[in-house]
């Protein structure tokens, strides 16, 4: 049984981030690897409830309770065991996830400190990694096959669950390497790609097909694959960036959309890591500079930086800017400043809180600005963006609707070279292979799917941020293990494989 004192004996701690100075010197992994006894004085904490709401947080269904306590007793082999049994990739979850588990928590009633759930998952699974992951025992060939499209979280996710039960799996991506947002979204400072590489390893040597480069609906037409394989999973993604095309100056240049920003940022990381081995994680040099696919610089050095947004993916821009040498950086977030404790009127606990989130690219310098809103983006007098012009606002739901007021005579500029839209996604991208499998986008810009995640088309299916719009990665996984639960009954397969969540399923949220 759990320690009925560990959550009285131990309060809540982190490790220590490495030193702002230090790590934006370079993109290496802002957290350095906790030691043994901060983990298992941690996974103490967790008290086992006799209805671990962590569960519901969590779609995945994570045995939470369980690997805590094995953590507890320094029973790694078995955590690893248990971790694994529902999450084929906690070492990314550990890492990207905002932990919607740890909101959940018990020990978060009352403005409570809840156990550090990730940090313990992410112990786990890096200790696991340390030894090398074994691969699966391939069985025998079930002589069917299936094609995922896209390698992001959830169709790395289907693909290894259905290697697993037999089935020719070939993962087709369209970029020149495996990993979608995993691999050039997220900056290297939050997920080192070196974990992408190792489990594209235990992939591969469970079966798994991969071809990069190879745009589906452009290169390869729907038609062949469906003539190729038995089953086809669209997990696309939901990469169409959120615009503002009415506000004045839209199309001066220096106006990106934030993924373009990442995306080049990320290309130049790794260029670096391939031309000069282990130099742009040390920070022996500075990567080379960030560019668009067409030539167009998009660096932040020596620039003005305004960022408007105030999720993640903003965030991210602002950690990035920092490391490539920003002369100053404004986040503009349209919502008056969250309070740093749960409302329990507004998000009683077990439900995700609203509050002010500061993630570590907040550490290391810039200025948030809430409540304001982009009335201009200004013009130098050549066509390049110098300045935003921003007004303070009030925002109100009237009739489900978001109203948002300009405040009188508040308006003010701030300067400007470079500017990045970190406003959300409308879905997945407007694609060939969607006329040509018969998919239509719903009015989310997502990809519906019925009750057995089948899409209009049969033999046809969609899972991941294609079918629920921009979310979480712990849902793409577990999207991605349902779907291919529903894709292996679909061919015939014997026994069923864990389906953790269904079509229609929703976060756990307050009403």
């Amino acid at each position: 049984m759990p320690d009925p004192n560990g959550f009285l004996r131990y309060d809540r701690r982190l490790p220590a981030r490495r030193p702002v100075p230090v790590r934006i010197s370079d993109w290496r992994e802002v957290y350095p690897p906790a030691g043994e006894e901060l983990v298992r004085e941690q996974a103490t904490r967790c008290m086992d409830c006799g209805i671990p709401f962590c569960h519901d947080g969590c779609p995945l269904g994570n045995r939470i309770p369980d690997w805590n306590d094995l953590v507890r007793t320094g029973n790694w082999d078995a955590a690893v065991e248990s971790l694994h049994a529902t999450n084929n990739f906690p070492e990314f979850t550990g890492r990207l996830c905002p932990a919607p588990c740890e909101a959940a928590c018990v020990l978060g009633i009352s403005g409570g400190q809840p156990v550090t759930i990730k940090q313990v998952e992410v112990e786990i699974a890096d200790a696991a990694a340390a030894r090398g992951f074994t691969p699966r025992a391939v069985p025998a060939p079930s002589g069917r096959s299936v094609a995922v499209v896209g390698s992001g979280p959830a169709g790395l996710a289907a693909a290894q669950q259905l290697a697993r039960a037999g089935h020719a799996v070939t993962v087709y991506e369209r970029d020149d390497a495996i990993g979608g947002l995993l691999r050039y979204g997220i900056p290297d400072f939050k997920l080192e790609k070196r974990h992408i590489d190792a489990r594209l390893a235990q992939l591969v040597a469970e079966g798994v097909r991969f071809r990069t480069g190879v745009n589906v609906g452009v290169d390869v037409t729907a038609e062949q694959l469906r003539a190729e394989h038995d089953a086809v999973l669209l997990a696309c993604g939901a990469l169409q960036g959120r615009d503002t095309p009415e506000t004045p100056g839209r199309a001066l240049r220096g106006v990106h959309q934030a993924m373009a920003h990442l995306v080049a940022a990320n290309r130049a990381v790794a260029t670096a890591a391939t031309d000069q081995p282990g130099a742009a994680a040390t920070g022996e040099a500075r990567p080379a500079r960030a560019l668009l696919p067409d030539g167009t610089p998009i660096d932040a050095a020596g620039k003005h930086v305004v960022i408007i947004g105030g999720g993640d993916t903003a965030a991210d821009c602002l950690g990035v800017a920092h490391r490539q040498g920003a002369a100053g950086v404004h986040q503009l977030d349209l919502y008056p400043q969250p309070p740093r404790e749960r409302d329990e009127a507004r998000d009683p606990w077990p439900t995700w809180p609203w509050i002010l989130r500061s993630y570590p690219a907040h550490e290391e310098g810039g200025e948030r600005v809430f409540a304001v809103a982009v009335q201009e983006f200004v013009d130098d007098g050549t066509g390049q963006v110098r300045a935003v012009r921003i007004a303070e606002v009030t925002v109100e739901k009237r009739d489900g609707r978001r109203v948002v007021t300009v405040v009188p005579g508040s308006e003010r500029e701030l300067p400007a070279d470079l500017v990045l839209l970190a406003i959300g996604f409308d879905g997945t991208e407007q694609q060939p292979l969607l006329a040509q499998f018969g998919v239509t986008r719903n009015p989310r810009g997502a990809v519906d799917a019925r009750d057995d995640w089948q899409t209009d088309a049969d033999g046809v299916f969609v899972a991941g941020d294609m079918h629920r719009g921009a979310s979480l990665i712990v849902w793409a996984i577990a999207e991605g293990r349902a779907a291919a639960a529903a894709i292996h009954c679909h061919l015939g397969g014997v026994g069923a494989l864990p389906a953790p969540v269904g079509p229609a399923a929703q976060a756990l949220a307050a009403r």
